[in-house]
């Protein structure tokens, strides 16, 4: 390379720093509407870490600093209901916790609006949801199509915020929202849009932590699925007079067996018991066993769920939660799961339920 006078070489150095500070701007954030002595914390989110730190005093705080142009920040309070969500557009940012208000540039006015409106609806799901878990189990079947009604309705004002804001960055709030309520199809959509805020570093990171994960989901499930065709696993686990046994006692002793995976702390699992035991009671005498490994974490529990879902079967935990060496012995990392296990102890099949697993029972016993 060429070398640069010492003057080229200060130009060059002047253009970098000018570029450089492009990149980032001042915040100017002040705050009243909390008690003297509350901790108060301006948060990055895509890093979730604190950038800035101030004490409530007379009544006030204020942040001031630097931070990249655009990043999307939160402010929290010890104590408080309300967080504020706003970017760093180099304006000033005024936030009344009394009245949970927000005045600033004319970007953050209209994220703060968008909020309130969201964080209403939410509030009322929220509602609902929680008078839902209080009902009996009959009634909560019959408010079913409420509940998805409700989810739906969610799912579309959130998506809503994003197409109505197609030209600016306020979609980067809400986008999250947007992929678990209204699925990662229309997710992907509104990302390959090419939006301005489909750009930002928070979206890009967000994809990037989502692809991710999505990598490690199919390893485990590739890692789980790789058992079928394959010798059962041994294992030793205490029955709930904290006998210790082995899986090799009852698999590959001449019977079919369904190994379940379950806990009594799941819904799911709760929600699944009754096909299991219709299963067991349709085919057990014609030479089909069930041995339960459960993930619960205390004792009572997992025994009262036994006797109360109707479970007549062999029972093993060790009482250890995901930490179960089930979990690690078949890579259990979501329940209900379960493997079908022939009368040499081939493992033929996984995660059997409902119609699947009634269908392959039904087609081994014929």
């Amino acid at each position: 390379m060429k070398k640069l006078s010492t003057l080229m070489l200060a130009v060059a150095a002047m253009a970098a720093l000018a570029c450089n500070e492009s990149d980032v701007k001042k915040y100017a954030i002040s705050g009243t509407g909390l008690e003297d002595g509350t901790q108060v914390l301006l948060v990055d989110q895509m890093s979730g870490e604190a950038i800035d730190t101030a004490v409530v005093a007379n009544g006030a705080f204020a942040f001031k600093g630097t931070a990249p142009k655009d990043a999307y920040l939160n402010i929290t309070a010890d104590g408080a209901d309300w967080n504020f969500m706003l970017f760093n557009d180099g304006k000033p940012v005024k936030v009344n916790y009394a009245d949970n208000s927000l005045q600033g540039s004319a970007l953050n006015n209209k994220l703060q609006e968008y909020d309130q409106k969201t964080s209403a609806m939410m509030t009322e799901y929220n509602d609902f949801v929680n008078a839902l878990v209080a009902l009996p189990r009959e009634e909560q079947q019959a408010k079913m199509p409420e509940y998805e009604e409700w989810y739906k309705k969610l799912g579309e004002c959130y998506t809503g915020v994003v197409e109505e804001n197609m030209d600016n960055i306020i979609p980067v709030a809400f986008i999250r929202n947007v992929r678990s309520l209204a699925g990662p199809d229309k997710f992907n959509e509104l990302l390959e849009s090419g939006a301005p805020f489909a750009q930002h570093p928070y979206v890009l990171d967000l994809k990037r932590k989502i692809e991710e994960s999505a990598a490690k989901q199919k390893a485990a499930e590739e890692k789980k699925q790789a058992i079928i065709g394959q010798k059962f696993l041994d294992l030793e686990e205490p029955d709930t007079d904290g006998k210790m046994h082995k899986l090799s006692e009852y698999v590959g002793q001449g019977k079919w067996v369904l190994v379940d995976f379950w806990a009594s702390w799941c819904g799911p699992c709760e929600a699944e018991m009754p096909n299991v035991v219709a299963a067991y009671k349709k085919y057990h005498k014609k030479g089909f066993d069930i041995v339960g490994l459960s993930f619960d974490r205390e004792k009572e529990p997992w025994v009262k769920a036994i006797k109360d879902w109707d479970m007549p079967w062999i029972h093993l935990s060790d009482i250890k939660y995901w930490n179960s060496l089930a979990s690690d012995v078949y890579s259990v990392n979501s329940i209900p799961d379960n493997l079908l296990i022939d009368p040499e102890g081939t493992v033929v099949a996984r995660c059997l339920r409902g119609d699947a697993l009634e269908a392959k029972l039904a087609e081994i016993f014929k």
